[in-house]
């Protein structure tokens, strides 16, 4: 395993399993004694906590998987500067704030981090080319960071399609692909292996493995992250080896 400063984790469309394959590289990475945190650039949908605060699921996964540090304590705000309120496309809820979502400050937060652990896993958001505001998009920030990308393809008729064009995308900004992940969804794909041994011979990078469905205790609850056991589960069917 030539492990690098961190991955720019990308997937084929939202709601895909991307937190899930984030999550569970910090996790196998702790496994391993490597310091790491994940980072997301930009997260919307909130729900209310018990104390009256306001949290995001995807950034609780990932800090719950991040390594912890006593004198590091990671704050929401330390893995997502901007944290946004509705579940819709991030520059759409972001005009509905009235925030303007900043490629520069995502950047100088990714950096923050970057300083006080080893290895950094960053989360994207929706697909690659998801746009932030009216000049950048998902790719740009991607690009900002100059991380290798891990690609997670979601099992479901289409995926070849939504795969082979990240793939390209990707490609097209001189970013290294450094591996793929097949995620198992809610709905089971007919021809699983079929469709997974195409994208083998398609997609230009290594095939880190294929993440089964989860079973109904360890699937996320609504507004929540996902469990210990669910990320555990995940990242024994990861081959960092091959990255």
């Amino acid at each position: 395993m030539n492990l690098s400063k961190g991955y720019f984790v990308t997937g084929t469309d939202t709601e895909i399993g991307k937190t899930l394959v984030s999550a569970a590289l910090l996790w196998k990475l702790n496994s391993l004694g490597i310091d790491c945190a994940g980072f997301k650039p930009v997260v919307a949908g909130t729900y209310a906590a018990q104390n009256g605060s306001r949290l995001n699921e995807d950034i609780e996964s990932l800090r719950i998987a991040s390594t912890s540090k006593a004198q590091r304590p990671l704050s929401a705000d330390d893995l997502c500067p901007y944290i946004l309120d509705a579940p819709i496309a991030p520059h759409l809820g972001a005009a509905s704030q009235n925030i303007a979502l900043d490629a520069k400050t995502i950047l100088s937060a990714f950096k923050q981090l970057q300083q006080d652990f080893s290895t950094v896993i960053v989360e994207g958001v929706g697909g690659f080319l998801v746009p932030i505001n009216d000049v950048n998009n998902m790719g740009d920030v991607a690009q900002s960071f100059d991380l290798p990308v891990i690609l997670v393809v979601g099992m479901r008729l289409g995926c070849i399609n939504h795969a082979l064009l990240s793939c390209e995308a990707i490609v097209q900004r001189k970013l290294k692909l450094a591996g793929w992940v097949a995620n198992s969804l809610n709905t089971p794909m007919p021809m699983l292996q079929e469709n997974i041994n195409a994208l083998k011979k398609c997609i230009p990078a290594p095939f880190l493995g294929l993440i089964p469905s989860l079973s109904q205790h360890l699937v996320k609850p609504q507004n929540a992250p996902y469990s210990i056991e669910a990320l555990a589960f995940a990242a024994k069917h990861l081959n960092l080896e091959l990255l």
